[in-house]
């Protein structure tokens, strides 16, 4: 069997960059060893992986496709050996500028984020891994904040416990939930979480116990912490904490949020003040507690990715064009310069595979 562990970025296509870029990751040092690239759609801003490793995702973030208003999502043969991407297929996502895809645990379905449009889109996946045309339902509703005069879908993402998707839209402060039945979405019961008016949330990410939910908020820079007491019970909110550091003032929004691997440890990323923010993860409770804020080593940190053993993390940034590498203590949370860093025009998102 092939070892190892592979990195992909997703990029736009908009200022020389080729599209979709592939490392391979080397876990003593943390260097990332170029493997090739691939002249994708245009602007393959966020990538996944299938379940099975076999197949990759990407979204095209435009706001037209075969002369349509909607962007796609390419479906690509992965090869483990080399890391080689092959075009499988592509089809539409039913909404405009479509920025996050997931596919659900059973390999079935991938689901995107249109966050032009307002709109989710569930596509059924072939045995092949190819896509199949899909469904999209449309969100309403509006916020308080300028950029919320209506929906805004930032992403689409499973609840591991229960398959259950979870899309947060920045457009109407509500994680909309949405049940796959017969192939279709349907809504939840209760239809969606509320945050705070204002906040834009935008990506979120479930703690390995089950019972709690993490939610960036794009616009208030400020992180919503939900939980619930099993994975039967409804989510409820708890609280929220600040991302920027106290009395800190300029224009900066939230992006990316990722638990630790060991469940101990929270990171964000914050676009303007230009930093990763830590918080220490209650064991009993949830609740946060600050560690502290780490310059990120770059403009407009857009997304990060912490590597398998949870010992390195990687920041994008959209605006300098650069992957930035840093040691991760898994203890403390304490993140310190590596000395890698890859230049990417336009990068957004990093993604790691392991194929052990």
């Amino acid at each position: 069997m092939i070892g190892g562990i592979l990195v992909f970025i997703g990029s736009y296509t908009t200022d020389g960059s080729k599209g979709i870029y592939v490392y391979r990751f080397q876990p003593t040092t943390g260097e990332l060893v170029f493997t090739g690239e691939t002249a994708a759609e245009t602007n393959p801003s966020f990538v996944v992986v299938s379940p099975d490793k076999r197949t990759l995702y990407s979204v095209s973030e435009t706001g037209k496709y075969e002369g349509k208003p909607s962007g796609a999502v390419s479906a690509w043969r992965l090869d483990a050996a080399s890391g080689a991407l092959t075009l499988l297929n592509r089809q539409a996502t039913g909404g405009t500028s479509p920025c996050h895809l997931s596919v659900t645990a059973d390999g079935r379905f991938a689901a995107a984020a249109n966050y032009g449009s307002g709109t989710v889109c569930l596509l059924p996946l072939a045995a092949d891994g190819s896509l199949l045309p899909g469904q999209s339902v449309q969100h309403e509703g509006s916020g308080p904040h300028p950029r919320q005069k209506g929906p805004h879908a930032h992403s689409i993402t499973p609840d591991p416990r229960t398959g259950r998707l979870y899309a947060a839209d920045l457009g109407i402060d509500q994680i909309r939930l949405y049940d796959i039945v017969d192939g279709a979405l349907r809504a939840a019961a209760p239809p969606a979480l509320e945050v705070a008016p204002g906040a834009g949330p935008r990506h979120l990410d479930f703690h390995a116990n089950g019972r709690w939910l993490y939610v960036i908020n794009e616009l208030d820079n400020t992180i919503t912490h939900f939980s619930r007491a099993d994975a039967a019970s409804p989510f409820k909110q708890v609280g929220a904490v600040p991302t920027l550091p106290a009395g800190w003032v300029g224009e900066s929004t939230c992006a990316d949020i990722h638990i630790h691997p060991n469940g101990k440890l929270l990171f964000g990323s914050n676009r303007g003040h230009d930093s990763i923010v830590a918080y220490r993860i209650d064991p009993a409770t949830g609740a946060l507690s600050l560690i502290g804020h780490t310059p990120s080593g770059g403009q407009q940190p857009r997304n990060f990715a912490i590597d398998p053993s949870g010992r390195f993390l990687y920041a994008a940034h959209q605006r300098t064009g650069n992957v930035v590498g840093f040691r991760l203590d898994p203890e403390s949370g304490a993140l310190a310069p590596l000395g890698v860093e890859l230049k990417i025009p336009s990068v957004v998102c990093v993604r790691f595979l392991s194929l052990d």
